[in-house]
């Protein structure tokens, strides 16, 4: 049997452990909104509309933040047709998805289904087709507390107390051609700074988000950032990245190495953003905000022919997951806890029906998709501090980025409790590997807690509405903890977590 090993050190701390890192997204897309958070007509409803289902199953997922309400959906977006009475709200087009938005759920719906799930709101402005006064207003609108315009028109729409949104993005995926608004990084730059300083003027306290590049082969790539930033470096805390990944042409290896890209995207990312500080002579630090992740089978929906009519929630990119979009899934995690230091926020896109990890019918169940799993269990797991994981192991050549290594892994240390926790991938497709952690630096009694795989013979195995629980992490069949070394066989194609509790 192949082996990898790592040596962990409590004292080798990377970050704290960032509970944002846990996030998810709702976009007004497909039935992500309608049927899926909310569908009044069904058996599950709550008296607000909301599916009771949906809500259990995020709260189980561990979603700590949900970006809103787009996306693509956001350029084209006039948030007050979401407010006041439903029957005289207005139905729009929706440029960006070819459908009818009929504005049942605007931020007053969306902020109590938030209060519900125990989430925080990350707002998104529209920059595409609006600008400053427009963010200025919703601000105005969702923050403010009390005696101005909006602030009363909230209070009389049946929120006496502001919502206290602090995480804001400035706009969504400016660089891309197909963004309704699209503009150049020096148009973006100029508005996304103007807007900054707005915001600021009315709660200096905001944590503002800038559009990086939607795309890491974006051919603007890293010159965007660097002129975005080069105009709001003072005035905004993050710049956004976002990636997703599929299996191209059969094309396995490369597909459960997607993490690789993550790790190099993030490293160039904030290389460029540290430059520009270096230039500005700023001792301020950009981190990154990836709230847009996932695996996303693109090119399927590429080739689909163009909508003809414009419908209500219609079915849009409902991909069904299988055990190898899991393992990948777990493994870009496992990218996100390792840059903890500089991605303080992320997103995995979206939350439900549309490239998701929860999926529900209409009048119907509700259920997990495989890749729900390694998502709650990390969020369930990941604790205190992440700890640098240097691993010694294999490696196996791929078409799109070269040698890398055949298990990938990341640990997580919680010095009250005392717990370890270590996340590992075996991305061979026909071995398993022997993983040797070396855990003597630990303080007190380390003892085996939980271990976890998902795994199956059948990497293409799915959960499906006749089958829901086909794929689950399992116990892990072969662990052990003696002597303060910890041993694990990872399957072929596979994601694990170990626990490891101490007795004192």
């Amino acid at each position: 049997m192949r082996a990898a090993s790592c040596a962990l050190d409590p004292a080798a701390v990377v970050a704290p452990v960032r509970r944002r890192t846990f996030g998810s997204f709702v976009e007004h897309l497909g039935r992500c909104v309608y049927t899926g958070i909310y569908e009044p007509g069904h058996p599950l409803a709550d008296e607000d509309g909301f599916r009771a289902d949906v809500l259990a199953l995020t709260r189980e997922l561990g979603v700590t933040v949900v970006r809103y309400p787009g996306g693509n959906f956001v350029s084209g977006y006039r948030w007050e047709d979401g407010i006041g009475p439903r029957e005289g709200r207005p139905r729009r087009r929706d440029l960006a998805w070819h459908s009818i938005e009929t504005n049942e759920v605007g931020i007053d719906e969306f902020a109590r289904w938030a209060g519900k799930a125990d989430v925080e709101v990350m707002y998104a402005v529209n920059l595409g087709t609006r600008g400053v006064q427009e963010a200025l207003d919703v601000h105005e609108y969702a923050n403010h507390p009390e005696g101005t315009t909006l602030s009363e028109l909230r209070r009389a729409n049946g929120a006496a107390k502001p919502y206290g949104i602090t995480l804001w993005c400035l706009g969504n995926e400016m660089d891309g051609p197909w963004q309704t608004g699209h503009k150049t990084a020096h148009e973006y730059g100029l508005l996304a700074a103007a807007t900054a300083r707005a915001l600021r003027s009315a709660e200096p306290g905001l944590e503002l988000v800038a559009c990086g590049s939607s795309s890491s082969a974006m051919p603007t790539f890293g010159t965007w950032e660097s002129t975005v930033l080069e105009h709001a470096y003072d005035v905004v805390d993050y710049v956004s990245c976002h990636a997703y990944y599929e299996e191209v042409a059969g094309d396995l290896g490369s597909f459960l190495a997607s993490a690789v890209d993550m790790d190099r995207f993030v490293d160039s990312v904030v290389a460029t953003a540290d430059s520009v500080g270096a230039r500005l002579r700023s001792k301020k630090k950009i981190n990154i905000a990836f709230d847009e992740w996932n695996v996303w089978y693109l090119s399927r929906f590429q080739k689909q022919e163009p909508a003809t009519e414009w419908a209500v929630a219609p079915r849009l990119i409902e991909d069904e997951y299988n055990v190898a979009d899991a393992v990948v899934v777990g493994n870009l995690l496992i990218s996100l806890l390792r840059h903890s230091d500089r991605v303080t926020a992320a997103c995995q896109a979206q939350l439900v029906n549309v490239i998701a990890p929860i999926r529900a019918e209409p009048g119907g169940p509700a259920w997990r998709q495989t890749i729900f799993h390694p998502f709650a269990k990390t969020a369930a797991l990941a604790r205190g501090s992440v700890l640098h994981t240097r691993l010694d192991a294999p490696t196996y050549t791929t078409a799109r980025h070269g040698e890398v290594s055949v298990v990938d892994a990341v640990a997580t240390h919680d010095a009250d409790s005392g717990d370890v926790v270590v996340f590992a991938v075996n991305r061979d497709q026909g071995d398993p590997v022997e993983l040797t952690v070396d855990l003597r630096l630990f303080d007190g009694d380390l003892g085996l807690a939980e271990a976890w795989t998902l795994a199956d013979d059948d990497i293409r195995a799915t959960n499906t509405l006749a089958d829901p629980d086909r794929v689950v992490p399992r116990p892990t069949p072969l662990v052990s903890l003696d002597s303060g070394t910890l041993r694990v066989v990872l399957p072929p194609v596979s994601w694990s977590a170990v626990r490891l509790g101490t007795a004192r």
